[in-house]
């Protein structure tokens, strides 16, 4: 469609002509001098006695002119009030409606038209510049890839992105969007992130590593597995979630739209009784068009539309209008352990051996059979470390009985093997001779995490696995309390010397530690009890009921889980610590131009009220100045967009 093609059919066509007929109504008017032609208006307009500010003899075609803006501008309005009336709803078009109607009938053209084409021009203008505050969104849909590079039939082919089938191997050459998720197989490159996580370095990819459709190769060749396709990408779920997003609204909006659905018929009433106690037409149909809350209705959407849209832009996902405001009154961040302050890749880090007849290798041999059939995090670094010195165990691993809070119990080789803490030994009835829990204790105090080894009734050793913590824990930390936040609280299953050792390093004062899964639901009401609006951040497993239970719900690392896009209250893309307390500032900045569009329109509204009593505010001016309000408010939301 050519530009040409596209203004005539866009929303400037109305106010495009109707603002020619105004000023070819004007143009006519001074040339004529006045001059009457009395051929062109009916005689029942002025046997019916509504021309009351013209005689036959004065009806100019200028006027004829001016009544045809009126009628081009008003069209569209009168017949979305008419709609609107049948949905049995009374909203800012009627009061316009009405008024343009008004003006007619007593004749006054120049003030129909330009209450009507002021309010086209308004409608155009909301309509560019929402589209703007909705950039956001329209870059994540401009970095969806329309080709791919496929291996078929041994051969390279380009085929359109939306025709990779699942399973193909996808070819991403330097400078190329990739066009599916999906794993690297073979090959090295970076890639640019940025439209997925907000990051604007480039990332490393090699074997094994998985990338996202939309994103940029900066440099080298991979081939990559397609995973996800389609619909089925990361970055259509970001779309999608944000397009649903922007049109949510917050406890704010809904109060406005309750508001304005007494607000509208209240002003039409107040414009009745002013025009039959004073007997002045014109003032009542003044009073009809100041009295539009078009800046009031408009003022809380297009916030909510920049900030979620800034924020998308951004790598943070932000659910909908409620939790963008609710963001903005978190008073408590409560965050786990293991993978959020941490980077949730635990390494084994020591071997304490305290049976008299077996060595490291023994004691490893036994915790890595044990953990075999575990799937908690730390069993990994364990089997790995085991499989790396050559005793991995062999063959199914047998039966695994967790036990929460305390750790697990194993059927191996017809033995029972223990792994856990000091309180596991308790329940089991395993006296602790060998001093285990004094170790468990220095390894603890170290910031590790420390398991007791036992075979049947002997304990044997302890195993301790550390997480390195983030390098931007301690800072995020400190931007938390810098955007207004109370206090950041440590929730975390581990030890609790493991857990003071980490609040130490980031500046965690209070911290919770030996949690089962409903401890930490606990641990977030009775936070709440007290008053506090409380965000968690974990990542929504074995956090999944505090999640679910806090004010705001926030997941970390969302780029490669679905479930994260779509479930919680707030998804940060990346592993960026940094984009929570960005999260919380801005939702505070959108809150508070929320609440300035609010004055503005609220002010508008009584000054124009005031001006219209006191004298001198006509229906054009009025209109003129309310359609200014509502550009102010849409301009001062564009400022979320910087």
């Amino acid at each position: 469609m050519s530009r040409l093609q596209q203004w005539v059919t866009g929303k400037w066509l109305v106010p495009a002509l109707s603002g020619i007929l105004i000023v070819a109504s004007f143009v006519l008017d001074k040339a004529l001098g006045g001059a009457a032609n009395p051929s062109l208006a009916p005689q029942w307009w002025f046997d019916a006695g509504v021309h009351a500010t013209h005689s036959a003899e004065s009806f100019l075609l200028s006027d004829l002119l001016m009544l045809a803006a009126a009628v081009v501008a008003g069209y569209d309005i009168v017949v979305k009030a008419l709609r609107a009336l049948v949905a049995r709803m009374i909203g800012i078009d009627l009061l316009v409606s009405v008024a343009a109607i008004g003006a007619i009938l007593i004749g006054n053209f120049w003030e129909a038209a330009a209450v009507t084409f002021l309010f086209a021009v308004g409608h155009a203008l909301e309509a560019a510049t929402l589209n703007k505050t909705r950039s956001a969104l329209a870059e994540l849909v401009a970095v969806a890839p329309d080709t791919a590079i496929v291996m078929r039939d041994g051969e390279q082919q380009e085929i359109p992105a939306s025709q990779v089938r699942m399973g193909e191997i996808v070819l991403v050459k330097n400078g190329a969007k990739v066009p599916v998720d999906g794993q690297v197989v073979s090959g090295t490159g970076a890639i640019d992130e940025a439209s997925i996580t907000g990051e604007s370095i480039p990332v490393e990819k090699s074997k094994s590593d998985p990338v996202f459709a939309g994103t940029i190769s900066r440099g080298g060749f991979l081939q990559v597995l397609a995973t996800g396709i389609g619909a089925d990408t990361t970055l259509a779920r970001i779309i999608h979630r944000v397009e649903e997003a922007q049109d949510a609204k917050a406890r704010t909006q809904s109060f406005i739209d309750r508001f304005s659905t007494w607000y509208t018929p209240g002003v039409m009433v107040l414009a009745l009784v002013a025009g039959l106690v004073s007997g002045n037409v014109v003032l009542a149909l003044t009073l009809l068009v100041i009295g539009c809350p078009g800046a009031l209705v408009i003022s809380i959407p297009v916030a909510i539309v920049a900030g979620i849209g800034r924020a998308a832009r951004n790598g943070i996902l932000i659910k909908g209008g409620e939790f963008l405001e609710t963001a903005a009154k978190i008073s408590v961040v409560a965050v786990d352990k293991t993978g959020t302050l941490t980077e949730g890749r635990p390494q084994l880090t020591d071997v304490v051996v305290l049976h008299p007849s077996m060595g490291r290798a023994d004691v490893l041999r036994w915790a890595a059979a044990a953990e075999a059939g575990s799937e908690h995090p730390l069993a990994r670094p364990i089997l790995d470390t085991a499989i790396a010195e050559g005793v991995g165990p062999d063959g199914i691993p047998g039966s695994v009985t967790p036990v929460p809070g305390k750790g697990i119990v194993s059927d191996t080789d017809g033995r029972r093997v223990l792994i856990g803490n000091p309180a596991l030994l308790e329940q089991y009835g395993i006296s602790d001779d060998a001093g285990a829990a004094e170790a468990a204790r220095a390894l603890a105090a170290a910031g590790k995490t420390p398991m007791i080894v036992a075979v049947d009734q002997q304990v044997i050793g302890v195993v301790a696995v550390a997480d390195r913590l983030r390098e931007d824990a301690k800072e995020m930390v400190a931007r938390l309390y810098a955007a207004g936040i109370d206090k950041v609280v440590m929730l975390t299953g581990d030890t609790r010397l493991v857990a003071e050792a980490v609040g130490k390093a980031t500046g965690i004062g209070e911290i919770h530690a030996s949690l089962l899964p409903e401890d930490k639901l606990d641990a977030v009401a009775k936070l709440q009890r007290e008053g506090h609006v409380v965000a968690m951040v974990g990542d929504g497993v074995n956090d999944a009921p505090a999640l679910a239970t806090a004010n705001i719900g926030v997941a970390m690392g969302a780029a490669g889980s679905a479930v994260a896009v779509e479930t919680a209250d707030i998804a940060l893309m990346g592993d960026n610590l940094l984009k929570l307390p960005e999260a919380i500032r801005l939702a505070k900045r959108t809150v508070g131009v929320m609440r300035q569009n609010i004055i503005i329109a609220l002010a508008t509204v009584v000054v124009l009220l005031v001006g219209v009593f006191a004298g001198g505010v006509t229906m054009s001016l009025g209109m003129l100045v309310h359609e200014g309000s509502v550009l102010i408010v849409i301009l001062n939301a564009m400022r979320l967009l910087r």
